[in-house]
């Protein structure tokens, strides 16, 4: 009895270890200036909810989420990469190594978050990123309606010119957040339709992916805390 309950337990543990190593996992890099709300994003997918408090990040914060999508779970690493140039040089070479998938952030009402953008999409060449590697375009704060300087038809030809979709949310407003699982949700999609990500094309984008994200309705943790978000 004693061998068939150790033998029981040996095949369960092989079968998890084999459930676990056909699991795929994607490398999504989210990169703009500093405070436009990068991770306030990645934490209020992973963790369901706007983080209570926030600090500019120091070279780069990671988090994941494993999802089960058409009966395959895939894990979505999300790298946070620091915005500003003295925290994140020593650590850039790291950040473009094997990406499957990139996240453009600028902040809705800071003009000049979003005027940085081609630099953005610059450092990315420069390091050799495939143009076949998905990319979106995210205006984080749309919240703040009252302090907004990027439209989002401005937005929206920078998007088109670059063949990005472009999501406009907020990660801090709960009527807003459902947002933020859209864009990722997308790109998990996206990745998980492809095999081979680094050898195989995807198709470009079409006008019709321009626009902003339909709300999905999940369940999420409300948050106490109406600091700004500094990361």
């Amino acid at each position: 009895m004693e061998t068939e309950n150790t033998t029981s337990e040996v095949s369960e543990l092989e079968s998890t270890f084999s459930v676990e190593k056909q699991k795929r996992i994607f490398k999504i890099i989210v990169i703009g200036d500093s405070n436009v709300g990068k991770t306030c994003l990645t934490f209020r997918f992973c963790g369901g909810k706007f983080p209570d408090k926030t600090e500019a990040t120091i070279g780069v914060d990671f988090r994941e989420r494993t999802l089960e999508i058409d009966t395959e779970t895939i894990k979505l690493q999300l790298w946070d990469t620091a915005g500003q140039e003295r925290f994140r040089k020593s650590m850039v070479q790291h950040y473009y190594r094997n990406v499957h998938a990139v996240v453009f952030v600028y902040d809705m009402t800071k003009l000049a978050s979003f005027e940085n953008m081609p630099a953005w999409i610059d450092e990315c060449d420069r390091h050799s990123l495939s143009a076949d590697v998905p990319r979106i375009l995210v205006g984080n704060k749309c919240d703040e309606k009252d302090k907004i300087q990027v439209s989002t038809n401005l937005a929206q030809k920078f998007a088109d010119m670059h063949c990005m979709p472009l999501f406009e949310t907020s990660a801090k407003d709960d009527s807003e957040a459902d947002n933020v699982e859209a864009i990722f949700m997308t790109l998990a999609h996206k990745l998980k339709a492809h095999k081979q990500m680094m050898n195989k094309a995807l198709p470009r984008y079409n006008s019709t992916d321009m626009k902003r994200a339909k709300v999905i309705s999940i369940g999420r943790e409300k948050s106490g805390s109406s600091s700004d978000c500094a990361c």
